[in-house]
């Protein structure tokens, strides 16, 4: 199933898709959030799909698209988690994951305009699969027991600001991850029966420009193994946000200039959707 919220900011109705159509999931939940993912919202979805018992939503082709999931009370991501964007930032890949934090209000619609922090020379894009969490994991015993904690993924663009992130860091990646806007993500939630999230093809374009071109299966830690790990040191909650790192292709590597107002940057993840954003000044 695909999961999204339609309508302005603040304000979006959750829906389902279905055979190109979106169904108003109004009568079931007032949001597509944690409560939902982790009680019975899934499967009570797909029982109102298949007895016709949802309402479609009028007019969604000429709605705003939302995040497909309403504000996490995390957003966790995974540093350097493909050999060759770590070879292309100057580093070795990780021993093991590299974990940093993005602040939730980053998390905004997929075609959303993007405002470039102020006093930014550096700000890059980065097409990253997002793992969304349905049901708590803490201490996972196993890897094997990893999927059972997932609701469904979801195309992230983790935008990133170089030199807050690097030179003016204090030793911490977050401050120049986490301006507002700065997690694009959706235009779905897609459950991961609908998709094999160990091979999925990652794209970026600026200005129609090819950028990055990959597969999840090149991932150094994959999803299973990520979901494990970050549960050893903290509580993943249902609806929160886990961005899996990019690959290759960003302006960080010296082959491409940085977002400047103007400049529009489309991501793709294959079967996931795209999104497409115009960068704006402040």
């Amino acid at each position: 199933m695909k999961f999204a919220r339609l309508g302005s900011a603040g304000t979006e109705v959750p829906v389902v898709i279905d055979s190109g159509h979106a169904f108003d999931l109004s009568s079931l939940t007032s949001d597509i959030d944690g409560t939902f993912l982790s009680g019975d919202g899934l499967a009570g979805t797909r029982d109102a799909l298949e007895s016709g018992g949802l309402p479609e939503f009028q007019g969604s082709a000429d709605r705003r698209i939302g995040a497909p999931i309403a504000r996490p009370s995390a957003v966790i991501c995974i540093g350097m988690n493909y050999a060759a964007h770590a070879a292309e930032s100057g580093s070795a890949p990780p021993d093991e994951p590299i974990i940093f934090l993005k602040t939730p209000n980053t998390v905004v619609g997929a075609n959303d305009e993007v405002r470039i922090p102020k006093g930014s020379s550096k700000t890059d894009w980065e097409v990253e699969l997002g793992i969304v969490i349905g049901k708590r994991a803490t201490y996972l015993d196993s890897i094997d027991e990893s999927l059972n904690h997932v609701a469904g993924f979801v195309v992230a663009n983790d935008l990133s600001e170089r030199e807050f992130q690097l030179d003016r860091s204090g030793g911490q990646w977050s401050k120049g991850k986490s301006a507002p806007g700065f997690s694009p993500t959706g235009p779905w939630l897609v459950t991961p029966d609908e998709i094999d999230h160990r091979s999925l093809r990652l794209r970026s374009w600026v200005n129609g420009e090819p950028r990055q071109d990959s597969s999840t299966a090149d991932m150094i830690f994959d999803v299973e193994y990520l979901v494990w790990h970050l549960s050893q040191f903290l509580a993943l909650e249902p609806g929160d946000l886990v961005l899996t790192g990019t690959p290759e292709g960003v302006a960080l590597s010296g082959r491409f200039p940085y977002l400047r107002p103007g400049d529009v940057v489309e991501i793709e993840i294959e079967g996931l959707g795209r999104q497409r954003q115009r960068m704006c000044a402040q």
